[in-house]
C-alpha cells in the first residue's frame, strides 16, 4: 500500500467518536459534516459508549479495510485506538474531545473542532512512537502512585463542570490521602543500575511530551525520539510539592532534588504490594509492569505547521558538521 501523505488521499475513512467524552455527544454531527466538507472520504461513522464497545468497533473498522481512522475522544480513547492500529498501515486522525487532550497538545492539533477537522483534511502524515505497559498502549504517560488516585478522584461530573481545572482539585484531594510507597526500577538493557526507592509520591514513564492537562514530561521529551522519560518523585511536605507543581508545567522539575529522571528504551517497575498503573488517564495495567517503546509504530495526521513529530524521515538525520 503506498504511504498516504495527506488525508484527502485516503480511499475510505471511518470516524469513531466516544460519545462519553467531555465533548463527544455534541461533536457527532458537526465532525462528520466538517470532514465531508473538507474533502475527507468518510464512509462509516461509529459512536461508542464504552471501552468494550470501542474494541469491537475498531476490529470492525480494520476488517472493513478503511485506510484512515478518525478518532474523536479523550487521550485514553485515542491511545487505545493507536495501539489497535499500530503496525497495520492505517493512518490515525485525532479529534480532541476529552478533558486534557494532551496528545493533541503534543502534536499541535487545534482544540477547536472545526479547525481540527480542517487540520485532518489538509494535514501531513507523520510517524510517532507508541509506549506499552505490559503490552497495553499509551501515547503520553504511564504512571503509578498519586496519578492513579487522581484519576479515581476525577469524577465525570467534576471533569464536565471544571474541565482541566478538575485535575488540580483532584490532585489536592488525593495528595491529602496519599501513602508513600516503595518501588524498584530495573533496566533490562543494562543501561542503568537497578534503582530501589522509598517514600515515593509517583513514578511515571513518558512517551509523549504532555500529560495531565498540559504538564510537560521533561524539557527534552518528544513523541518520536524512541526514548522513554522515566521519573520518580519522592513525597515531600505540601509546600515543596507546590514548588514542584509549578515546575511541572514546563518540565524543568526534573532538576529538583526530590525528582529522579532517567531515560531508557525499556524499564520494569516492581512494587510491593502490586499497584495499579494509569495509562493516559485510564487505569489499564498493574505492577510489576514492563514499559517498552515501539518506534514509529503509529502513522498520524498532524497540521502542516506542526513540529510535534519532526524527527520523521530525512529530518532525523544528523546535521552535517559546520
Amino acid at each position: 500500500m503506498s504511504h498516504m501523505k495527506v488525508a484527502r488521499e485516503a480511499r475510505s475513512a471511518a470516524v469513531v467518536i466516544n460519545s462519553g467524552s467531555r465533548r463527544g455527544a455534541a461533536a457527532r454531527e458537526l465532525a462528520v459534516e466538517a470532514l465531508h466538507k473538507a474533502g475527507v472520504p468518510v464512509s462509516a461513522v461509529h459512536h461508542v459508549h464504552s471501552g468494550a464497545e470501542l474494541a469491537g468497533t475498531l476490529d470492525r473498522v480494520l476488517a472493513d479495510g478503511h485506510d484512515l481512522l478518525v478518532v474523536g475522544g479523550g487521550d485514553g480513547t485515542v491511545s487505545y485506538a493507536a495501539g489497535r492500529i499500530a503496525g497495520t498501515g492505517v493512518v490515525l486522525g485525532v479529534l480532541p474531545l476529552g478533558t486534557a487532550n494532551d496528545l493533541a497538545r503534543t502534536l499541535e492539533i487545534p482544540d477547536n473542532l472545526a479547525k481540527a477537522c480542517a487540520a485532518i483534511a489538509g494535514g501531513k502524515v507523520v510517524d510517532i512512537d507508541l509506549g506499552r505497559a505490559n503490552g497495553q498502549p499509551f501515547l503520553n504517560v504511564a504512571s503509578a502512585g498519586l496519578s492513579v488516585q487522581v484519576t479515581e478522584a476525577l469524577s465525570p461530573g467534576l471533569k464536565r463542570r471544571l474541565g482541566p481545572l478538575a485535575y488540580g482539585i483532584a490532585t489536592l484531594r488525593s495528595y491529602a490521602r496519599h501513602k508513600p510507597f516503595r518501588a524498584r526500577l530495573e533496566f533490562p538493557d543494562g543501561d542503568h543500575e537497578p534503582l530501589q526507592l522509598e517514600g515515593l509520591l509517583q513514578v511515571a514513564v513518558g512517551n509523549g511530551r504532555h500529560y495531565g492537562g498540559g504538564n510537560t514530561v521533561s524539557p527534552t521529551a518528544g513523541i518520536d525520539d524512541h526514548i522513554l522519560d522515566i521519573y520518580a518523585i519522592l513525597a515531600a511536605p505540601l509546600r515543596e510539592h507546590v514548588k514542584i507543581a509549578r515546575l511541572l508545567r514546563d518540565g524543568s522539575f526534573v532538576e529538583h532534588d526530590r525528582v529522579y529522571h532517567l531515560t531508557s528504551r525499556c524499564v520494569r517497575l516492581v512494587t510491593e504490594p502490586p499497584m495499579p498503573v494509569n495509562l493516559d488517564g485510564e487505569i489499564a495495567a498493574v505492577t510489576p509492569a514492563d514499559f517498552t517503546i515501539q518506534r514509529n509504530a503509529v502513522h498520524v495526521v498532524v497540521p502542516q505547521a506542526s513540529a510535534g513529530a519532526t524527527l520523521d524521515g530525512p529530518s532525523a538525520l544528523p546535521e552535517p558538521p559546520a
